[in-house]
């Protein structure tokens, strides 16, 4: 059996887009559901991730596994529409199919809902057997415990500035209106063991290691076993955690025993009105200034997130957010517009408001506006969020942020210089190219496809 796994990119991230290899640590959803392809199928296994390299359309495959965003949903219905028109049977997974799975089985042959670990094994179990099934949805029971290793070595490692992306837990128990892991998967918190982690952290060569948890904290007791287990491994962490971190005196002493080097925190917003209006209040704006000097005392960079377009938005906000961010000395800031992604609480509430004015989910990539901002035009949005990237990431803002001979420059030279390319190229990208998949063929009309004529 031949299995390709396939992760489109949208035109931004694409491999002849704006990421740069700065900023692009290697993803783990294609390893992970390669090293759980059963032994006993003996099959030959290729990844092909769009942000590293080409799909090329005259791939051969007996099934071909396509996992998909929101942002990336439209072209991997193209490539999947296409890759059925030849006859290959084709699975979509991901968070968008997650969410939206009557509308991913339309270019599909079964879907994948949830979590795969369980699932993805069986549904090539049963498309071996000839079973194949249309969905495959996660147990309630599902626990992350006992996985094989991603097989990282089927990636092009050049194409990452790390190979070693690692996860412990998934979830949060925060409700933020804007996310879509409460919508996809609950606010429940699920982790692996503690000991599982570490020895696949020990076994990874080099130093560094990417935690790509969307909260590695959300599990404070867990979080300090993991954190006490990680620090006789003298390696450099790098992870997403909460403002929370330094409340818990006790759990912010051992991440930094640990060997935590840097951490992005969703920051959103300068002002508690907007924060409370996104269900993110345990944020503290009067706060900021001292969880910034704690982290940067402890020698911890920080990717600082914030969102323009909240309802208590005005013109003024991306003046005032650039100014504030510069005396924060926030390390890598990075900005994203308000974006309602489906299933969530923002986008019931904007749609029962008449608000989403986009229906293309291509658009839907955190960078271009697609709904009606409450305090300023959508022209005006994404003028002022390309004005805050270019201010924010020329030299000299750069050099303002981070002292040239601090260690966190060293640690961070290299990601602010790929910001500062994602910003100078971020206006090239207007609504016609993020449409435009024309580089996929069309499906071919007089060709079967296993359920049906394409």
């Amino acid at each position: 059996m031949k299995i390709a796994l396939l992760a489109p990119a949208g035109a931004m991230h694409r491999y002849n887009g704006s990421f740069s290899v700065a900023l692009h640590y290697a993803p783990l959803t294609l390893t992970t559901l390669a090293a759980l392809v059963p032994e006993e199928l003996e099959a030959e296994i290729e990844l092909y991730d769009e942000t590293a390299q080409f799909i090329p359309a005259d791939l051969e495959a007996d099934l071909i596994g396509i996992t998909a965003i929101t942002g990336t949903s439209q072209r991997a219905y193209r490539w999947a529409d296409w890759f059925r028109s030849r006859g290959i049977t084709v699975v979509l997974g991901g968070v968008h199919p997650t969410l939206m799975p009557e509308e991913a089985a339309q270019h599909a042959d079964a879907v994948v809902v949830g979590y795969a670990e369980e699932t993805w094994p069986q549904l090539l179990r049963d498309f071996q057997a000839g079973t194949l099934q249309p969905y495959y949805r996660m147990k309630p029971d599902f626990a992350m415990g006992g996985r094989p290793r991603p097989k990282r070595h089927l990636l092009k490692k050049s194409r990452y500035i790390t190979l070693n992306s690692v996860e412990a837990t998934r979830g949060c128990l925060h409700d933020c209106s804007f996310c879509v892991v409460p919508s996809a998967w609950g606010r429940s918190v699920l982790t692996r063991p503690v000991r599982e982690v570490v020895e696949e952290v020990e076994a990874l060569p080099g130093k560094d290691v990417i935690f790509i948890d969307v909260n590695l904290i959300a599990n404070p007791p867990y979080a300090k076993q993991l954190f006490r287990e990680l620090a006789p491994l003298n390696k450099w962490w790098f992870g997403l955690v909460t403002s929370n971190i330094v409340r818990n005196q006790e759990l912010f002493d051992l991440m930094v025993k640990s060997g935590c080097k840097g951490v992005l925190i969703g920051f959103e917003s300068l002002t508690a009105p907007s924060l409370q209006s996104i269900n993110k209040s345990f944020n503290k704006v009067e706060e900021y200034h001292a969880l910034v000097g704690k982290l940067h005392d402890a020698g911890i960079g920080i990717n600082g997130t914030f969102v323009f377009g909240t309802d208590g938005d005005d013109p003024s906000v991306f003046e005032q957010n650039v100014g504030m961010i510069q005396k924060l000395k926030i390390d890598l800031p990075r900005y994203s517009l308000m974006t309602p992604f489906p299933g969530t609480g923002l986008y019931r509430s904007l749609q029962q408001q008449g608000r989403i004015t986009e229906k293309d989910w291509a658009l839907f990539d955190v960078e271009h506006c697609v709904i009606q901002p409450a305090g300023m035009s959508p022209e005006a949005l994404e003028a002022g969020l390309e004005w805050a990237w270019k201010e924010t990431y020329t030299f000299g803002s750069i050099l303002e942020r981070i002292p040239s001979m601090s260690m966190r420059f060293a640690l961070n030279a290299l990601t602010n210089l790929g910001y500062r390319k994602y910003a100078r190229k971020l206006p090239r990208f207007t609504r016609e190219v993020m449409l435009d998949n024309s580089d996929v063929p069309l499906p071919e009309k007089n060709l079967k496809t296993r359920r049906g004529v394409a």
